[in-house]
C-alpha cells in the first residue's frame, strides 16, 4: 500500500493488516497521529485518557509484530486499550466510546474478535492468557503467541502473582509485557514498587525476581522507542516458553497536562484538546459528592477517636480516603490493588481494638468475598465496610456497576447492611458505628452527588435496624432503601396522594425493621419495594421472605435492577435501561393506585 507522506497514515489503518504495510520508519508518525486522535475524542466525549496515551507505541508495536487476532492479546484492566480499539476496526465509531449503544470503554469479547478477554477489573490478564496458552498446547497449536500487557500496579496484586507462579512452571508460549509507569489510578505503592524502581536504577540486589520465577526476563527498555520495541518483540517472538518484557512508559505521554497531573488525567472529564486545560463546571452550588462526605467525615471522626484507621485498595482519590491520608497519614493506608488483603488487614486491626473503615468500591468488594465471610463475618469482627459506587455507575458499564452488594452480603450471618437516604444519614451512621459496633457492617452509597447543600450537621446516632416513616398513607406503602428514596420523595410530592401512599426509608437491608414491617402489612393493601440493586436476592427479596415467614399474603412488587447485566451509558440512561428511573417509578406507583 502506498502512502502519500502528506496524507494521514491513520486514515488508512482499519486493521492490523493495514498497519503491517507500513515501514518501520513510518511508525513514529503513526504514533503521533494515534495519540492526537485519542486526545481529540476523549477531550470532547470524556473517558480514560492517561493510560492509553502511555501505551501508544506499545500498541502499535504489538499489532505490527504479532498476528492478531490469531495470536492472543489481552490488556489488563482495559483502561489502556483505546489505541488497540482504534487500530482494530473501531476508529470510525470510537467517538461512541462509553456512550449508550456505542463501544465499551473496556475490552469486550462480544464487541470484536480482537478483544480476546473482557478486562474491567485488574490483575486478571496473566491467568487468562495462561489459560489460553494451555488450551493451545492441548489443541496442538504450538506456534500461536499469547501476550498479556500488565501494569506495575496490577502485577503486584495477589491474583497476578498466582498467575506468575503457575506460569513459571509451564512451557507455554506466553509473553508478559510489564508496563511500568509507577502509577495505577493513584501512584503505585508497596515493596514491589520499590523493587521495580531499583531495577530501573540498576541497583536491585541479587537475582532478578522474575528470573527466580522461571521467566525469561528482558529489560527494562524505553516503552516509547518504537524501533527498540519492534526489535525486542521480534526477538522475543522467536523464543519459546514464558517470557517477560519490562518496559518503562509515562502515563499521559504526549499531553503535557496529563504527564504533569497523572491522577486527574486518568479520567479528566472534558478538556481543551490543544492545551489540555480541563473545562470548568459552570454549575454552581451543587450538593457534595457522597465520596467527599465520607472522606471529610472520616477525618472529623478520626480526630476525635484515635482508634479509627482508614484502608483503601489503591483508590485514595476515587474514594476520598486521600483526605485522611493527608490529614492523619499514619492512620490511613493505601494497600494497592489488593482487596482481599485490605479486608483481612482490617479484620486483624479490629481484633486489636482499632476501628477500621475499609473503603472499597462495591464492584471491587466482590473480589474479596471469601475474606468477608471467613475472616470477618465468621469471627464477627467489627469491620466497617464503606461501599462507594453502589448501584449503577454509568459509563464504566457492567464491570463497574455496584448492583450486587445487597444480595451477596445479605446472605452472610452477622452482617449488618445500611444504605443512607442522603449525606446526613451517611455521616450519622459513620458516627454511630465507630462508637459501638459488635460485628461487621456494610454502608453502601452511590456514585455522584447527594441532595443536601449543608450536609455537615451535628451528629445524631441511628438506632441499628430501625427504619423511618417519611409519609403515612392507607392504601399503598412504598419501601425504599438508600439514595433512590429521594426519587420516591419527589414523585409523591408531585402526585396527589396524601393519605393514600405511605413512604418508608428502610435504611437497613439487614436487619429489617420487623416491628415496623408488621405494622405496614397490617395497615396497607399493597407494598412496592424500591432499590438500586439487583432484584434477585436484594432488598425486595428480603421483604418477600419476611412476608412469607410471617404468613402475609398481600401484594408485594419489587422495583429494582432486573436479572441481566446493564450496559454502559450516562447515569440517567443506565437507570432507564434498568427500569428504575424516576419516570418508570412514577408510572409504577400511579398504576398501583
Amino acid at each position: 500500500m502506498f502512502f502519500n507522506p502528506l496524507e494521514s497514515l491513520l486514515a488508512h489503518i482499519n486493521s492490523p493488516q493495514d498497519l503491517k504495510k507500513l515501514g518501520k520508519e513510518q511508525l513514529p508518525f503513526l504514533a503521533q497521529e494515534l495519540r492526537d486522535f485519542i486526545i481529540k475524542i476523549v477531550a470532547a466525549k470524556e473517558g480514560h485518557l492517561g493510560a492509553s496515551l502511555g501505551v501508544v507505541e506499545l500498541t502499535i508495536a504489538l499489532h505490527y509484530v504479532f498476528n492478531t487476532p490469531e495470536d492472543k492479546l489481552i490488556w489488563d484492566v482495559g483502561h489502556q486499550a483505546y489505541g488497540h480499539k482504534i487500530l482494530t476496526g473501531r476508529k470510525e465509531i470510537f467517538d461512541t466510546n462509553r456512550q449508550l449503544g456505542g463501544i465499551s470503554g473496556f475490552p469486550k469479547r462480544s464487541e470484536s474478535e480482537f478483544d480476546d478477554f473482557g478486562t474491567g477489573h485488574s490483575s486478571t490478564a496473566i491467568s487468562a492468557i495462561l489459560g489460553m496458552a494451555m488450551a493451545s498446547q492441548l489443541q496442538n497449536k504450538l506456534e500461536k503467541q499469547h501476550i498479556a500487557v500488565v501494569g506495575d500496579a496490577s502485577i503486584a496484586s495477589g491474583m497476578a502473582f498466582e498467575g506468575l507462579n503457575h506460569l513459571g512452571v509451564t512451557d507455554t508460549n506466553v509473553l508478559i509485557v510489564l508496563n511500568d509507569n509507577a502509577i495505577g489510578i493513584d501512584p503505585s505503592i508497596g515493596a514491589f514498587k520499590k523493587y521495580l524502581t531499583n531495577v530501573k536504577k540498576g541497583t536491585a540486589k541479587d537475582e532478578n525476581l522474575f528470573e527466580c520465577l522461571n521467566l525469561n526476563y528482558s529489560g527494562p527498555i524505553d516503552g516509547h522507542d518504537l524501533d527498540l520495541l519492534v526489535t525486542q518483540l521480534e526477538r522475543l517472538k522467536s523464543i519459546k516458553g514464558p517470557r517477560l518484557l519490562h518496559i518503562i512508559t509515562t502515563k499521559g505521554k504526549g499531553l503535557k497536562k496529563a504527564e504533569e497531573n497523572q491522577v486527574v488525567y486518568h479520567a479528566p472529564g472534558k478538556f481543551d484538546a490543544s492545551t489540555g486545560e480541563r473545562l470548568k463546571n459552570t454549575q454552581q452550588d451543587q450538593p457534595p459528592k457522597y465520596q467527599d462526605v465520607f472522606g471529610h467525615t472520616l477525618v472529623e471522626l478520626a480526630e476525635q477517636n484515635e482508634n479509627i484507621v482508614g484502608i483503601t485498595p489503591a483508590m485514595p482519590t476515587g474514594s476520598s480516603m486521600k483526605f485522611m491520608m493527608e490529614a492523619i497519614p499514619e492512620r490511613a493506608f493505601d494497600v494497592g490493588i489488593a482487596e482481599q488483603h485490605a479486608v483481612t488487614l482490617a479484620a486483624g486491626m479490629a481484633t486489636e481494638g482499632l476501628v477500621p473503615f475499609c473503603n472499597i468500591y462495591s464492584t471491587f468488594l466482590q473480589r474479596a468475598y471469601d475474606q468477608i465471610i471467613h475472616d470477618v463475618a465468621l469471627q464477627n469482627i467489627p469491620v466497617i465496610f464503606c461501599l462507594d459506587r453502589a448501584g449503577l455507575v454509568g459509563q464504566d458499564g457492567p464491570t463497574h456497576h455496584g448492583v450486587f452488594d445487597m444480595a451477596y452480603l445479605r446472605c452472610i450471618p452477622n452482617m449488618t447492611i445500611f444504605a443512607p437516604l442522603n449525606e446526613k444519614e451517611l455521616r450519622n451512621i459513620m458516627f454511630t458505628v465507630q462508637r459501638s459496633l459488635s460485628g461487621p457492617i456494610a454502608i453502601r452509597y452511590p456514585r455522584g452527588r447527594g441532595v443536601t447543600m449543608d450536609s455537615k450537621t451535628p451528629f445524631e446516632a441511628i438506632p441499628i435496624g430501625k427504619a423511618q416513616c417519611l409519609r403515612s398513607g392507607s392504601k399503598l406503602a412504598v419501601l425504599s432503601i438508600g439514595h433512590i428514596g429521594n426519587s420516591v420523595i419527589q414523585i409523591l410530592e408531585d402526585l396527589d396522594s396524601d393519605g393514600i401512599v405511605g413512604h418508608y426509608n428502610m435504611r437497613f437491608v439487614k436487619p429489617l425493621d420487623s416491628e415496623l414491617l408488621l405494622s405496614i402489612f397490617e395497615q396497607y393493601d399493597s407494598v412496592i419495594t424500591v432499590e438500586d440493586g439487583c432484584q434477585t436476592g436484594g432488598f425486595g427479596s428480603a421483604v418477600l421472605e419476611f412476608a412469607s415467614a410471617n404468613g402475609i399474603q398481600k401484594s408485594i412488587t419489587i422495583f429494582g435492577v432486573p436479572d441481566r447485566f446493564i450496559e454502559h451509558g450516562t447515569m440517567m440512561e443506565t437507570h432507564e435501561l434498568a427500569g428504575i428511573d424516576i419516570n418508570s417509578l412514577r408510572e409504577k406507583i400511579k398504576s398501583a393506585l
